[in-house]
């Protein structure tokens, strides 16, 4: 008997995640996980990132019960200190100011859950980014920019980010971005799906 062909959901809206998963040629749903981000007192960034993946994906599993979902996220580890996301311009220059010659670890977590088969796995793709020395006027050109005031420590490697680095560290190489690839097929493969 062939193996029952489940949908496919991504809980997150980021656009970033989006256009990953498509690198897969599967079809897939989105859908928003309503999940408080703040995080725990005292909790750790990588705790914070297995933590937040794994709601979302238990969350948007509950209304998608048949489906086999991804969840995400990513936490910025400053010595072990959370950044998130800064939403605004000041928060993104104080961000990258203390970021400037310091090795940053982007702790990116995803989870993949498939609530009518009690599927759950999760993962962390640790990924070591070493900045430059940055002035503050290459800080605010390169702010104004690219305005990454939605990534996790205002940093898109992606795009113009990349100027701003030394080094990237990672086993994973999609994990800096947001959804960590290799990780994700392995997980989707054990739950099931079948990957071009």
């Amino acid at each position: 008997m062939p193996p029952l062909k489940r949908p496919l959901v991504l809980g997150s809206t980021s656009r970033y995640r989006r256009e990953l998963l498509e690198r897969l040629n599967l079809p897939f749903d989105v859908a928003a996980p309503e999940v408080d981000e703040t995080p725990l007192p005292g909790e750790a960034p990588r705790s914070l990132a297995l933590r937040l993946a794994l709601a979302k994906a238990r969350t948007v599993a509950q209304l998608h019960p048949d489906a086999v979902v991804i969840g995400s996220d990513q936490v910025a580890d400053l010595a072990g200190e959370p950044l998130g996301k800064p939403g605004h311009h000041e928060r993104a220059v104080a961000q990258l100011r203390q970021m400037r010659g310091q090795t940053v670890v982007f702790q990116t977590a995803v989870a993949v859950v498939c609530a009518a088969t009690g599927f759950e796995q999760i993962d962390l793709a640790p990924v070591e980014v070493k900045f430059r020395e940055l002035s503050d006027a290459e800080i605010e050109r390169y702010l104004r920019a690219e305005q990454p005031y939605d990534c996790a420590g205002s940093a898109k490697s992606e795009g113009l980010g990349i100027a701003l680095l030394d080094a990237i560290h990672s086993d994973d190489p999609t994990a800096l971005i947001g959804l960590p690839l290799i990780r994700t097929c392995r997980m989707l493969r054990a739950a099931g799906l079948v990957l071009p």
